[in-house]
């Protein structure tokens, strides 16, 4: 599925054309003389349909005509309008990935990118690709996602850099997400520099990029970067048209005002994003936002009010089946619940999503104690995929340290030690 495009050339060469011309002609009929006639001999129709020789450009139009179809589809077997309905039907995969089940999205996806490699479509095969891709980052299959966005790239290699920079950003955030902070930001950075190099100073593809950059500078403990990353956006932002780019401008320039302390700058930053995605129906990303206003109310102390975007959060991704993201979220909704003092609720959360290995560490009933009452009914930890190291990391990270804290608040030095 993620390869790069076998069959492509093969489709015109003369014994493909042949068989074409073969085909048609029995379909409609014809002989060769007639359908030769009067511009070329019976002799030299049965030559070419028999692979023997190429058709020049005006034989192909004459042989098209007879034959009633296009040259072009007499060239490479392609019904006229095939690509162009392929890019509809692109663009109705999209908007299934926007508003709709992951999953669903990716059948698509997978179905539309097998159409392009038959038909040898390369353009349109790249797009199926980086759509799946993105499915794939959000159900988590992070090394599937990552092939498609390399072949993405190996597909596009003789294309200006502008039109790889999607697939860039994407495999960038498949390294980021299984933690290879550094990798992610020089895949980033060194498109930066050939586009800056290069003259191609595409605000869209620079914003994209500078935008894509500033999770993995915050992710690696690199503030000071993060911001001039989002300093630098704002600045192209005035260039800008395409709303879902200014949605994720704006969505990263709210974590460098987190880092700095400016709360309420970074919640009006998520409010513009959150409006965006709203108007594009972009469900993904809408989740992300209120995930991210989450967060910023924890950080300002309105843990209730945390608590609620959580679990919005939580919700969305859930129904689109984003099942990485959705127990991301659960770490981090685990977090505010510990905070709130509903201890037990936090690591009914945080147990499940390693995959056994916190629970083997804390025992058989965790650190808290024997599980008591859960109270208000949580998102369900049981569908929720393991995380690990390489997948999602960073989240691996901080489940172990909150589990690590309430074994601490539990007196259970022990299992405290090994979490951290």
């Amino acid at each position: 599925m993620a390869g790069s495009g076998s069959g492509t050339g093969r489709l015109d060469d003369p014994a493909a054309i042949g068989r074409r011309v073969l085909r048609l002609r029995t379909e409609r009929g014809l002989t060769q003389r007639q359908l030769a006639e009067p511009a070329y001999t019976p002799a030299y129709v049965s030559t070419l349909e028999a692979g023997k020789v190429r058709p020049s450009e005006a034989a192909l139009r004459h042989l098209a005509e007879r034959l009633g179809v296009t040259p072009g589809e007499l060239a490479t077997g392609r019904p006229a309008r095939l690509a162009a309905e392929l890019r509809l039907r692109l663009t109705d995969a999209r908007r299934a990935l926007a508003t709709g089940d992951t999953e669903d999205a990716a059948a698509l996806f997978r179905s539309l990118c097998a159409e392009a490699v038959e038909h040898a479509l390369p353009g349109e095969q790249a797009a199926a690709l980086l759509g799946l891709g993105e499915c794939l980052l959000e159900s988590g299959d992070l090394d599937e996602a990552h092939e498609c966005f390399a072949s993405v790239e190996r597909l596009l290699a003789d294309e200006p850099l502008t039109r790889r920079v999607p697939a860039i950003r994407g495999r960038a955030n498949a390294h980021r997400l299984t933690g290879e902070l550094r990798y992610a930001c020089h895949l980033l950075e060194t498109a930066l520099d050939q586009l800056n190099a290069s003259g191609l100073h595409d605000p869209d593809a620079l914003l994209l990029l500078y935008s894509a950059s500033i999770a993995p500078y915050m992710d690696m403990g690199a503030p000071e970067r993060a911001a001039h990353a989002a300093e630098l956006a704002l600045a192209l932002a005035p260039r800008v048209d395409d709303p879902a780019l200014l949605a994720g401008m704006h969505r990263g320039v709210a974590r460098t005002l987190i880092a700095r302390g400016r709360i309420a700058e970074a919640d009006a930053s998520l409010a513009r994003a959150q409006d965006l995605y709203q108007q594009l129906h972009i469900r993904t990303e809408l989740a992300h936002c209120h995930w991210m206003r989450g967060y910023v109310h924890a950080q300002d102390g309105d843990l209730e009010r945390a608590e609620s975007e959580l679990r919005t959060a939580h919700d969305m991704l859930t129904a689109k089946r984003a099942a990485l993201f959705a127990a991301q979220v659960e770490v981090e909704l685990a977090d505010v619940l510990r905070r709130r003092g509903r201890v037990r609720e936090a690591e009914a959360l945080l147990r499940p999503l390693l995959a056994g290995g916190a629970a083997e560490l804390a025992g058989p009933a965790g650190p808290a104690g024997p599980a008591g009452p859960a109270g208000p009914a949580g998102p369900g930890p049981a569908e929720a995929p393991a995380l690990r190291a390489g997948r999602g990391a960073v989240h691996v990270g901080a489940a172990h340290r909150l589990l690590g804290l309430i074994a601490e608040e539990c007196g259970d030095t022990k299992a405290a030690e090994e979490h951290y």
